[in-house]
């Protein structure tokens, strides 16, 4: 009796002891599958990261460096002006050497350009925003005498490698000193 009652015992562990290896092989599999969506998971996460951070695009600069104060202009033809002091240029898509900004993304983007100038009789204060060397708005303005200042700003829809700058209004002048009074901006709203 014993004997039997043992072999039994037996018997029915060696049934649970398969079923537990089969068990841990199930899992060991699911375990597998499991490692590697989170290993794809991840990659998507990366990828996502790197994008989010191709398009956190800002940028704001002045005219003129600190201790470099002084007007620009007139000039007889448009001429592109270089914002030297570059206030913030997240994204580096803002160029301070040839005062262009190029889009490193299609989207939508806002700009706007202040500038400040001397009153004058004849010479007006002016600049004019520019998409690809095709003139876009201008903010001019003009009095007498006292300082003058003029502003504008608009929203585009740019391609990846579309330019913008600011060009110096024909026969116009600006200023700017380290109180930073001419300047030009420019945000990624949104990508397309």
């Amino acid at each position: 009796m014993m004997s039997l009652a043992l072999e039994e015992t037996v018997t029915s562990l060696e049934v649970r002891l398969r079923a537990s290896e089969k068990t841990v092989e199930d899992q060991r599999g699911i375990i597998k599958e499991l490692k590697e969506k989170q290993a794809e998971q991840a990659a998507v996460l990366k990828e996502l990261k790197k994008e989010q951070e191709e398009r956190r695009v800002s940028f704001s600069a002045s005219l003129r460096e600190l201790g470099d104060a002084g007007s620009m202009g007139p000039d007889e033809e448009e001429s592109t002006l270089i914002y030297q002091h570059v206030i913030t240029n997240i994204g580096g898509a803002y160029n301070p050497n040839t005062g262009v900004f190029k889009a490193p993304v299609k989207g939508v983007y806002q700009f706007t350009v202040f500038a400040l100038g001397q009153g004058h009789g004849s010479t007006g204060t002016g600049v004019c925003l520019h998409r690809n060397g095709e003139h876009v708005v201008t903010a001019w303005s003009r009095q007498p005498s006292d300082r003058v200042s003029a502003s504008n700003g608009t929203s585009l829809l740019l391609e990846e490698g579309d330019e913008v700058c600011v060009k110096l209004w024909p026969n116009s002048w600006v200023y700017d000193n380290d109180n930073h009074l001419t300047t030009f901006s420019g945000h990624l709203l949104f990508p397309m």
